[in-house]
């Protein structure tokens, strides 16, 4: 049974049944056709008669005339002579052509009589067949016949298979409903007590957020008081004037050598219209935002895709040569460290904050200011994304992080995570990209005859190694303010 598309339950029954009762008129048509058509028994020609042989015997008899020469002398002999050589000629004729007839009608015989021997065996084997033509055809009418009670009865099965089933569904739809009230009843009492969880969570979270919120306060009080104040460790050379370290501005490269990079990101990361197609993705994320900073902005790709969207956006990076490319298209891009740049920027200004391929560059104490500055500087509800490669992918770790100098320290993505949310981030999540392509990996082999197991064991080992080295190349963790 087949349903069709935006077709009622009472519909399909009647289209099914009306294409039944077609299929049965066709079939009772076509066999009572076939009953019209059955062979009747034709009226078979009668034997011929038995060869006349009445006159053979009594021809063989009376053929021979005797004609011959008389013999004798005298008169009587002379006057016979005479006589012979009148009829003594046709005589002999007569008697040849009776000879040959005799023997033309004693050679026929034989063949009259095998002709109508045989004329009678095929009458009679043409009456046999027939007769066994007919006797098929009765049959097979009668097979005929039995079908649609047999497909009636079969479908009588299978309605009655069908009430056992449609009964047991009803005792079970019944069970189901009772379950279904409970579970509602359930369900409500959940949802009251969750709401009293929300309530109590909300003023918990509140209560978090003011927590952490003096927390980063009292920090930054910290900071400034120990880089206003006279501090030296104990262990320390320093006069009594130095002061709390700062973590230390990095640049990629010198301003000399700045062109050299911009070399290495168009031969190794890829053009621009490529990497502009691989950050396409990240869009929607700020999709509304506005200020939004793009740190690291390279050659200016994501830049040109938030103006594109109408999302106002400006750049940071320390490469000379990479802010000159960019501000030759029009772009804001500023030549800066990021915390130099997010200490002079109000607080609670940006509306969002996109690195790509940055973090990697930085070493963790640096990161770390990065990543406080960065919450400090958000508006709620804003967003975060980090993009880095993938050190968990042995391929992306051999073949692109060890190819840049200017790598740093390789991120585990739950390591980055934790970072994010130990810096009052919530929500952070990771989010693989650029999958390793299949023709990359490892390829299995198939199951040969006798191999089994062992095909099965080597290509677990395969899956193994692939989880391992062939995975995703880069990874990304998106979080909130």
């Amino acid at each position: 049974m087949t349903v069709r598309e935006n077709e009622g339950l009472e519909a399909t029954l009647l289209r099914l049944k009306e294409e039944r009762d077609e299929a049965d008129r066709r079939y009772n048509e076509a066999l009572t056709a076939l009953d019209r058509a059955a062979l009747r028994v034709p009226e078979f020609p009668h034997p011929p008669p038995a060869y006349d042989e009445h006159q053979i015997t009594p021809l063989n008899q009376a053929w021979d005339l005797a004609a011959a020469p008389p013999a004798g002398g005298g008169l009587k002999g002379r006057l016979a002579a005479f006589v012979w050589r009148i009829v003594g000629p046709p005589l002999q004729k007569q008697t040849t052509f009776n000879s040959l007839l005799v023997d033309h009608l004693n050679r026929n015989v034989a063949a009259h009589r095998e002709t109508q021997r045989a004329i009678e065996s095929v009458i009679a084997l043409l009456r046999g067949q027939v007769n066994d033509m007919l006797a098929f055809n009765s049959r097979l009418l009668v097979f005929l016949q039995q079908i649609t009670l047999y497909v009636d009865t079969t479908g009588r099965r299978a309605e009655g298979q069908a009430l056992v089933v449609n009964g047991a569904l009803n005792g079970l739809a019944g069970d189901l409903a009772k379950r279904w009230e409970s579970l509602i009843a359930r369900e409500q009492r959940f949802e009251a007590r969750v709401a009293q969880l929300g309530g109590a969570h909300e003023e918990l979270r509140a209560l978090v957020g003011i927590s952490q919120q003096a927390a980063m306060a009292a920090k930054r009080e910290i900071e400034r008081l120990m880089s206003t104040s006279n501090f030296a460790t104990p262990n320390s050379q320093s006069t009594p004037n130095s002061q709390f370290p700062k973590p230390k501005a990095q640049s990629l490269t010198s301003p000399l050598d700045s062109y050299k990079y911009v070399g290495f990101e168009n031969e190794f990361r890829g053009s621009q219209e490529a990497i502009r197609a691989r950050l396409e993705s990240y869009l929607p994320i700020f999709e509304g935002a506005s200020d939004v900073l793009d740190v690291g902005c390279g050659r200016g790709e994501f830049l040109d895709l938030l103006k594109a969207r109408g999302v106002s956006a400006r750049g940071l990076d320390l490469n000379h040569e990479m802010v000159e490319v960019c501000r030759a298209r029009g772009l804001d891009v500023t030549e800066a460290d990021v915390v130099s740049y997010l200490d002079d920027v109000p607080d609670a200004s940006l509306g969002g904050l996109f690195a790509a391929q940055v973090v990697e560059h930085l070493q963790p104490e640096y990161l770390l200011r990065v990543l406080d500055l960065a919450f400090h500087k958000l508006r709620p509800g804003s967003p975060i994304v980090l993009e880095t490669l993938n050190p968990a992918c042995w391929t992306a770790f051999f073949d692109s992080f060890i190819r840049d100098i200017t790598h740093v320290w390789p991120l585990h993505p739950e390591t980055l995570r934790y970072l994010v949310l130990a810096s009052g981030f919530t929500g952070a999540r990771i989010e693989y990209r650029s999958p390793v392509p299949p023709q990359d990996k490892l390829q299995g082999v198939g199951a040969a005859d006798g191999a089994a197991d062992l095909v099965e064991t080597f290509n677990a080992n395969v899956d193994k190694l692939n989880a391992r080295m062939f995975t995703y190349l880069d990874y990304a963790i998106i979080g909130t303010k």
